[in-house]
């Protein structure tokens, strides 16, 4: 027989078997419906991916395109890692994530492809200063920011289960403006690629991959922003509108801003003097927005630890992000390692001060049947956290 040192000789007898883990009984589930992509949104990206892809193959070719795209993946993942950081707090379902991005990446592309096209057919190409202004700063700005924009609001249409506020409008905002920019990334460095080569490629992707990559995201947030605060205050679809326009027309505004300061003024100059101090201010907007999704977050579940569903311990636990951590390494010490269950646990509680919300607006008819939903996953989870 072997030993796994000499200090373990003379122990040959088999150990007891570690008991196993708490059984945690099936949870009930929350319904899908208004949480979830609908298939006929889906449908409308495969059909809109097939006239995209002959577009690239047949204006661009299949190397360049390839070329293109793999260059255009580093700052599509740069976005991704910081919206993922953004939304952290409550993650929005990843069918939506994926919808998102998608709708940005395909249908929003192939609108703006659309209009162009038949723009430049109507009066001919944008080959003279005036053209080019027009297309630069008043064509691209309202026709792109409509296009993403629709993608947020057909989101929130459909999905308004998952729509709470103004961190999710930024959110599902960022992600459509991150597929649009892939798309519209792999464009641009495959041209570079293809009249330039090596050299003309690398100062585009500095131009648009390092020093850019964030434009599209903060043009499309606000759009995002203003539906979500829409929606915070529990507006339905059709009292949405008016915001949205709103929005879009504060996300054309920045993006004609942008694509002025690089068609007729210093790009650098106006980079360094306007563009990051707009970012910075962004970036610090959307820190605030979390602070007060955390104070939400406290303040209804407050409202439960009141009626004696959570202690008032639990609450500071749920609320803040350390309190959070402290959670998750105490749970890792318990038998069987539970972190698994303390994860499922917080995302639960933050779910259901989120529905408490939808119920205190009006907004949504079956967040009464969430509740008691989330109430009994919460309890049965503590039950399994604290089982011998």
């Amino acid at each position: 027989m072997s030993f796994p040192s000499p200090l373990a000789r003379g122990y040959t007898h088999d150990a007891a078997p570690v008991p196993a883990g708490p059984a945690v009984p099936p949870l009930p589930e929350l319904p899908s419906k208004g949480r979830r992509a609908v298939p006929w949104l889906v449908a409308v990206l495969v059909v809109a991916l097939l006239g995209l892809v002959a577009y690239f193959l047949e204006a661009i070719g299949p190397g360049a395109s390839i070329v293109g795209m793999i260059v255009a993946l580093v700052p599509l993942a740069v976005v991704l890692l910081a919206v993922r950081f953004v939304d952290r707090w409550e993650p929005e379902p990843r069918s939506l994530v994926l919808l998102a991005v998608c709708w940005g990446a395909i249908a929003a592309v192939a609108i703006a492809l659309a209009v162009d096209l038949l723009v430049t057919r109507a009066f001919g190409p944008a080959d003279t200063p005036l053209r080019e202004g027009f297309q630069a700063v008043i064509q691209a700005p309202i026709v792109e920011e409509l296009a993403k924009g629709l993608g947020v609001f057909l989101i929130f249409a459909t999905a308004r289960r998952a729509f709470d506020g103004p961190v999710d409008g930024i959110v599902y905002g960022a992600l459509v403006a991150a597929g649009f920019a892939f798309t519209e990334n792999i464009q641009y460095f495959a041209v570079s690629m293809i009249e330039g080569g090596a050299s003309q490629l690398t100062t585009t992707f500095i131009l648009r991959g390092l020093l850019s990559p964030f434009a599209h995201v903060m043009f499309t947030s606000v759009t995002g922003f203003a539906v979500g605060l829409a929606a915070r205050r529990g507006a339905r679809t059709r009292d949405a509108v008016g915001p949205w326009l709103l929005g879009v027309a504060g996300a054309a505004t920045l993006h004609a801003l942008w694509n002025a300061s690089a068609q007729f003024f210093d790009f650098f100059a106006l980079y360094v003097s306007l563009q990051i101090p707009l970012f910075v201010l962004f970036i610090v907007g959307v820190l605030l927005l979390r602070r007060e999704e955390r104070r939400l977050t406290r303040e209804r579940l407050g409202e439960y630890a009141a009626a004696g569903w959570f202690t008032p311990q639990e609450v500071d636990m749920l609320a803040t992000p350390h309190g959070r951590r402290a959670a998750l390494a105490w749970a890792g010490t318990l038998r069987g390692d539970r972190t698994a269950l303390m994860r499922g646990f917080i995302a639960d509680a933050t779910t259901l001060a989120a529905v408490r919300q939808r119920i205190v607006t009006g907004r949504d008819p079956g967040a009464v049947a969430d509740q008691q939903t989330l109430l009994a996953r919460t309890v049965a989870t503590r039950h399994a956290l604290f089982a011998a």
